[in-house]
């Protein structure tokens, strides 16, 4: 006994202070994921400039699947145990993150569509509106994966395919006719105004050959369409082109034919470029480089007259794959016409023993910094007007960070570049003027998207043209399926048992001399069979826990379907465990997993609708939050400099209040705060109203400071409390997962003993 007792305080002890370690790890990583939220939303970027994941509170059930699919350090992070963006601006536009949610709950869509007037309004078939036979494709379209514009592109080329050959049966037909009459009257005579194979206006003219230009121009050569594939640059690839040497692009699974696809996550700008080449090469693609797009218009006839810098060509369809980036976009600074400043690296090898600048805080502004800093000689500082690097994914900037701290380049953080001269720059660092001796200077400030010249081409921006965005919806749950099939089992199994009820109302040691009994006892016919499929279910519900976790090729079937797979498997197997067990579960190994069978099923019913609740509400009282922190600033932001200090001092002050109630302080402390922390929050109030007073700012400013001030207080220690109670029912989740343990435990020893016994006393017959 004292050995039993010592074992399991150990282990008490052990299991307490591992929890409480990692309840500690758990609310770290929470303070610095909103606190780097905060720190976005403050710099503005906490939206992509085109596709940002959206997730909806109230359904997401906090598995973590979209956190742990998502290619992007940073995106995504769980907060109070649900999924929360915390900067937007990493996304790339990839859906990992809502092709796994089980419920639907989250959605990457365009930023700010509704009202955007750099979007072109298209079609579902990327047809520009009021202008029939002009598609775009691609990145222009504010789409930026490589696998949507491949996609894009076989929807074009696929979509004139079947207008061309419906307009080409239309327009043989009458002649169809006339060569008919003609035979018929004898002779070989043949109509002379049918027209010349070559002659005339093109099928389909194709403007870039990135990925969209020349999956577009695969699926018309398939077609066997009449086309014309033109590029600006000598080299094809499209945007990809303009990176930088070795840049790691990211990209999808992408299937051009049977034997050519992109099966990796991520290829060097290189290799993409050697794939492209390969892939025209094995097609036997013409391509005409060096062609400038100057603009279209379409004549009464429906016929483009599409300009370049080669002259004019003639088409009854056109497609533009011309990316987004269109000219680059200037800063409006003296110098920037210079021969020294440039808007794209493609080398870096060529420059050495230079002094450069480098603008920007993307990811092509850190990567040129940082492959320039690896030439011999050169001198490399990176300017930007924020104070972190939030719109460049987490790899670049930890590359960018490790660097700098090496000595390989300065960094200039929230400076901007004012001037530009030959052998100097003039840049303003938190308002002081600096003047840095310099010989080169690189600007990645974004492209400006080629809106007037689509414009004049016919493509409208007008946000009423767009499609409405649905609204976030539950996709798929598959609740509803899961609950309705187990009603109607659970349904079928209550008149089983009332038609049997004769048998299963006996006592159970009357029940050996019923007629029935060989056919429904546990260990022979029927009962035996409901046995075997109550175990076979439950094998199946358990094997969505290693769906849940698979990714890629291997994931079998969607989380969607495992989900309701996963629902309806856990009630029919209570139901076909309770006809095993004829009506009456003893006291034996098989009556023990029954009962644990169904106290898993209440637990995980309490788990997901239950515990579900508490996160919402902390995120909830989040979002509250940062709406009140935003109001204050922008309070702050709109006094004069007197009034400021004392909003500012009053923000700070409570803030950090907060803070230490919230991170700093046991459960117990924050409970106790509830009473204690209002007279805190009072005595600093009552400070900081009689300090402001004596300053003569005005009642109206004092009161709204520290009304908000209160309300920022009251609205973050909900949070706190919200956390805890959640910290507390997530051991749910864990006493759910651990009766699940001891259900395959207790079903593996009821079927062992269950064949052992069958062994000994049967010789080996089923009894």
């Amino acid at each position: 006994m004292s050995w039993t007792l010592l074992l399991a305080l150990v282990l008490g002890l052990g299991a307490a202070l591992c929890a409480l370690l990692l309840r500690r790890h758990e609310l770290a990583r929470m303070q610095e994921h909103l606190a780097e939220r905060e720190r976005v939303v403050r710099s503005g970027g906490e939206r992509a400039q085109l596709q940002h994941p959206v997730v909806d509170l109230s359904r997401c059930l906090g598995c973590g699947a979209c956190v742990r699919a998502c290619p992007e350090e940073g995106v995504l992070e769980m907060v109070h145990g649900q999924a929360m963006v915390v900067n937007g601006a990493r996304c790339t536009g990839v859906t990992a993150c809502e092709r796994v949610c089980p419920v639907g709950a989250i959605q990457v869509r365009l930023a700010d569509l509704e009202t955007r007037t750099d979007i072109p309004a298209l079609s579902e078939s990327l047809e520009a509106f009021g202008t029939p036979g002009l598609f775009l494709a691609g990145e222009v379209t504010a789409h930026a994966r490589i696998r949507t514009a491949v996609e894009h592109g076989f929807a074009v080329g696929r979509e004139v395919a079947q207008r061309s050959a419906r307009a080409h049966t239309l327009a043989r037909a009458p002649s169809l006719a006339r060569e008919a009459v003609l035979v018929g009257g004898g002779g070989e005579q043949h109509d002379a105004s049918e027209s010349v194979p070559g002659e005339g206006p093109l099928d389909l003219v194709i403007v870039g050959a990135g990925p969209a230009g020349l999956a577009c121009a695969l699926e018309a050569q398939r077609a066997g369409l009449d086309f014309l594939l033109v590029e600006q640059e000598q080299a094809l690839g499209g945007t990809v082109a303009k990176y930088p040497r070795r840049k790691l692009v990211l990209t999808e699974p992408v299937v051009l034919s049977e034997d050519v696809r992109l099966d990796r996550a991520s290829y060097s700008k290189e290799e993409l470029i050697e794939f492209w080449r390969e892939v025209v090469d094995r097609a036997g693609l013409a391509i005409e480089t060096g062609i400038t797009f100057e603009g279209l218009e379409r004549d009464a006839q429906g016929v483009f007259h599409v300009h370049s810098s080669r002259g004019t060509v003639h088409a009854r369809h056109v497609c533009l794959a011309i990316g987004r980036r269109g000219l680059p976009r200037r800063l409006g600074i003296p110098g920037e016409e210079l021969p020294n400043v440039a808007y794209a690296l493609l080398d870096a090898q060529s420059f050495e023993g230079r002094r450069v600048l480098v603008v920007g805080g993307g990811d092509s502004a850190l990567e040129a910094a940082l492959a320039l800093a690896e030439q011999p000689g050169n001198l490399v500082r990176l300017a930007y007007r924020g104070a972190s690097f939030h719109r460049a994914r987490a790899r670049v900037v930890a590359r960018l960070d490790a660097a700098e701290s090496k000595g390989k380049l300065e960094v200039l953080r929230s400076t901007e570049l004012r001037a530009i001269a030959l052998d100097r720059v003039h840049v303003e660092r938190e308002g002081e003027d600096l003047v840095l001796e310099n010989d080169d200077v690189f600007v990645f400030a974004g492209g400006e998207a080629p809106v007037e010249l689509l414009q004049r081409s016919g493509v409208s921006f007008d946000p009423a043209l767009r499609p409405k965005q649905a609204p976030v919806v539950e996709q798929g749950t598959g609740l509803v399926r899961a609950l309705a099939t187990s009603f109607v089992l659970a349904l079928a199994a209550l008149a089983w048992a009332f038609w049997h009820s004769d048998y299963y109302l006996l006592p159970r040691d009357a029940r050996a001399t019923h007629v029935q009994h060989s056919l429904l006892r546990p260990g022979m016919g029927i009962g035996l069979w409901f046995g075997i499929c109550a175990t076979a279910l439950v094998a199946l519900n358990l094997l969505y826990l290693a769906r849940r976790a698979a990714v890629g090729r291997w994931a079998l079937g969607s989380l969607p379907s495992w989900m309701t797979v996963h629902v309806a498997t856990g009630i029919v197997a209570l139901v076909a465990a309770t006809l095993h067990a004829a009506m009456a579960a003893g006291d034996s190994l098989g009556g023990h997993a029954l009962w644990m069978l169904a106290a898993l099923l209440a637990t995980g019913a309490i788990g997901r609708y239950v515990y579900a609740w508490v996160p919402r509400a902390a995120n909830g009282r989040e979002l509250e939050l940062s709406e009140v922190k935003r109001r204050l600033e922008g309070l702050v932001g709109a006094l004069d400099p007197a009034q400021r200090a004392f909003a500012e001092r009053a923000r700070g002050e409570v803030l950090a209040l907060v803070e230490v109630r919230r991170w700093r302080s046991n459960v117990l402390l924050r409970i106790a705060a509830l009473p204690l922390g209002q007279r805190a929050l009072r005595a600093v109030l009552r400070r900081l109203a009689a300090e402001a007073r004596a300053q003569r700012i005005p009642e109206a400013t004092i009161h709204e400071t520290l009304e908000l001030s209160r309300q920022a207080w009251r609205t973050a220690l909900a949070a706190a409390h919200y956390e805890d109670l959640r910290g507390v029912l997530s051991s749910w989740r864990w006493f759910h997962r651990w009766m699940a343990v001891l259900l395959v435990v207790l079903l593996g020893l009821h079927i062992a003993y269950a064949w052992v016994y069958a062994q000994h006393l049967f010789g080996g017959s089923t009894p």
